[in-house]
Formats: structure tokens, C-alpha cells, sequence
């Protein structure tokens, strides 16, 4: 075996054993929120010792933060406005929204955590929240820069109100679905979620457009 194969085969297995890890930490994680993680809980789970998973990772902080990233990264790919050829504006967006929704579904790992995070006081804030709060940030500016493209007319002021109530909205379906169970259908609520921030919009372009300019 040549060096360049071998090298690619440690490459291989080091990916291989950092998708082990970190998918036995999203189960741990969700069974048992941030303080029931371990190392030791995600060491039985994945079958690797405890030495491998501090090869990939500083600590347990580190690791949830990297569940939430890689989460998030797969999400924030569905969180894109559909082209013209999808229809109309409205189309665009219930369209984008049901994406959304289908994704959260497949990979809801780093908004799971990264609520349960975002909730919690700690004299040390966790690197995961700070992680959370960084990537939540970006799914509102691309959320905002949406707005702004259907809507070139609207004040800022109201597209960050309808940004903050669009992202708002989002966590309250999703937190219901995880309440409820697969039972609720997080694709249609989304849907009817995207048709109300439309239809305010629209209005509040229409409330501009009216007023006087000074």
C-alpha cells in the first residue's frame, strides 16, 4: 500500500468517525439536553473511546457546537428564494417556505439545540449558543435580503418587522412540532405561515405608498 493511499484511508475513516460521533451526540442531545450530554454517553452510543472523540473535538462544548453547525449548513441551503420561473412572488415564497419546513424536518438538529441553548443562563455561555445566536443571525439577514428583493419598496424599519415576526413564526411551528410529534404537518404550516407574512407585506408596502413623503 503506497503512502497516498494510506493517508487517504486515515482521511476516510476520521470522516467516517466524526459523522459516528456526531450523530450519536444528536441522539444523546435530544434525549437528554445539553447537561445530560457526555463524552462518556457519546463514547457508548458511537462505539468509538473516548480518545477518538477528543482527537475530533475539544470538549463537549465543541462538540454540540459542531452538531449545530453541520445542522445548520445543511438547512440554510433550502433557505433560498426560487427563481422567477417558480411563479409568482407569492408562489416564490410558499414554495422557499415549504423547503424550509422539509428540511427542518430532515435535519432539525441545530435549531432543537440550539433553542434548548438559547434558553439557558450560564455563567459560562456555552460555545454551542454562541454558535446558534452566529447562525441565526445569518438564517435572519438572508430571510431580510429576501424581503428587500420582493418588496423593494418597503421602509426598513418594517422589513425587519416582518423578519423578526417571519423567523419568530418559524420557531413557534417548529417548537409545536416537537411538542405534537410528526403528527403536524410543519410543510402546510409552514406554507400558511409564508401566505400571512406575504399578505402583511403587501399591505405595509401599500400603507407606504400612501403617505406623504417629506
Amino acid at each position: 500500500m503506497t503512502r497516498g493511499t494510506t493517508e487517504r484511508k486515515q482521511r476516510a475513516n476520521g470522516v467516517e468517525s466524526r459523522r459516528r460521533i456526531l450523530d450519536a451526540t444528536v441522539e444523546i442531545a435530544g434525549e437528554r439536553g445539553y447537561e445530560g450530554t457526555s463524552i462518556a454517553a457519546v463514547s457508548a452510543k458511537c462505539g468509538l473511546p473516548a480518545s477518538s472523540i477528543y482527537w475530533h473535538f475539544k470538549d463537549k462544548d465543541d462538540l454540540i457546537a459542531a452538531v449545530i453547525e453541520r445542522s445548520f449548513e445543511s438547512w440554510l441551503a433550502a433557505v433560498a428564494l426560487p427563481g422567477e420561473q417558480a411563479g409568482t412572488p407569492l408562489e416564490r415564497v410558499t414554495a422557499m417556505a415549504a423547503n424550509v419546513a422539509k428540511a427542518l424536518v430532515d435535519v432539525p438538529d441545530f435549531l432543537r439545540l440550539g433553542l434548548m441553548l438559547a434558553l439557558e443562563r450560564r455563567p459560562t455561555e456555552p460555545r454551542g449558543r454562541t454558535v446558534f445566536l452566529q447562525v441565526r443571525a445569518i438564517a435572519h439577514q438572508r430571510t431580510a435580503d429576501m424581503v428587500r428583493t420582493l418588496f423593494p419598496d418597503l421602509a426598513e424599519d418594517d422589513v425587519q418587522t416582518l423578519t423578526t415576526y417571519a423567523v419568530a413564526g418559524a420557531d413557534g411551528l417548529f417548537v409545536h412540532r416537537e411538542i405534537n410529534g410528526a403528527a403536524v404537518d410543519l410543510v402546510a404550516m409552514f406554507e400558511l405561515h409564508a401566505r400571512l407574512v406575504y399578505d402583511a407585506a403587501t399591505r405595509m408596502t401599500a400603507r407606504t405608498a400612501t403617505q406623504p413623503r417629506g
